[in-house]
């Protein structure tokens, strides 16, 4: 099985990634320079996440020690929402660019197809919903996405990022930017797992030539250790990893349910970015090419959908509910 996948642009995507959601600063540069020592080449970062500099820290640092050369690695990275408008998406893209430090982007998303109003970035390092201290106020801001896609497609005219994609996109919206899109939809980046399968937005989005990156494969456990309104549904759902047909596939492969769920996804094409500061773990999530479910097995785990979303402003945002999915 080919360890890529081909965006529209063109480029080549590594099939199996390393998320840097939650990776804390003081040890992010170590983190990404050991992904790299266990073979990682694609990082997938974001500005809100506030550890892009000292992740690019860790691949500057394997550049320099010979591990592999800056072609050979494949930087993701996001806009955040307070920063839709044209000047500011421009302004942001270079600010993350300058702190990852490596010349240019490979990926550039929208992270989510809503504006929030502008905060001045120099005020706030690590962006969220909120708009004041007591994390109660939440604004929209009214920036067509038409606007920020375009400033997107000047980024790549300007060199700035190789490709650029959107995340959290349903099918109508992901529509309505192909039908005026000057560069390609390169990527989508969505929430998948055997609770949440997508199929539509995923057929869609293959019809279209956007490649698909998961996000939280193995369903709830990314959300258990968020604040209450951000996991009270991951925390009363079962994890994953003890669902049967998981397990059961587990067992007749000699692998662990993880591995089983990073499998599952890929197999259908869909590429992962799993995140993990264990040496062991890192190299097993890498070992998801080398082995296939049968049909029977794919099936049995994708019956596990519930349509159930962990990562959703509508009801994570009780004071200003944000309806995007």
């Amino acid at each position: 099985m080919s360890k890529t996948i081909k965006l529209a642009s063109g480029r080549e995507m590594p099939l199996v990634g390393f998320g840097t959601w939650k990776v804390p600063n003081e040890n992010a540069a170590d983190t990404v320079y050991n992904a790299i020592k266990a073979g990682y080449r694609l990082f997938d970062g974001a500005y809100d996440y506030g550890n892009e500099k000292e992740c690019g820290e860790g691949v500057q640092r394997a550049i320099n020690d010979g591990l592999v050369k800056r072609e050979d690695v494949f930087i993701t990275s996001k806009l955040w929402n307070n920063y839709h408008k044209r000047e500011h998406a421009l302004q942001m893209a270079k600010v993350s660019n300058d702190a990852w430090g490596l010349g240019y982007l490979d990926l550039y998303l929208i992270h989510f197809p809503v504006s929030l109003p502008y905060i001045d970035p120099a005020k706030i390092r690590t962006p969220g919903w909120w708009q004041d201290e007591a994390q109660t106020i939440v604004k929209e801001d009214n920036v067509p996405i038409r606007e920020t896609w375009e400033a997107l497609e000047t980024l790549v005219d300007e060199g700035i990022t190789k490709s650029i994609g959107v995340s959290n996109f349903q099918v109508q919206l992901l529509n309505d930017v192909y039908r005026y899109a000057r560069h390609p939809i390169s990527a989508l980046q969505i929430e998948h797992h055997p609770y949440l399968t997508q199929p539509n937005v995923i057929a869609r989005a293959k019809e279209i030539g956007t490649a698909v990156t998961a996000y939280s494969s193995y369903g709830p456990q990314s959300f258990l250790e968020l604040p209450t309104n951000f996991n009270k549904v991951a925390k009363s759902t079962g994890p994953l990893f003890e669902a049967e047909p998981v397990v059961k596939a587990a067992k007749a492969h000699g692998k662990d349910p993880g591995q089983i769920l990073l499998r599952w996804a890929v197999q259908h094409g869909i590429a992962v970015i799993p995140k993990s500061n264990n040496p062991d773990r890192l190299k097993s999530n890498l070992a998801v090419t080398d082995f296939e479910l049968s049909d029977a097995e794919l099936q049995a785990i994708s019956d596990l959908d519930r349509n159930l979303r962990f990562n959703d402003p509508s009801y994570q945002l009780p004071e200003h509910p944000l309806y995007i999915f």
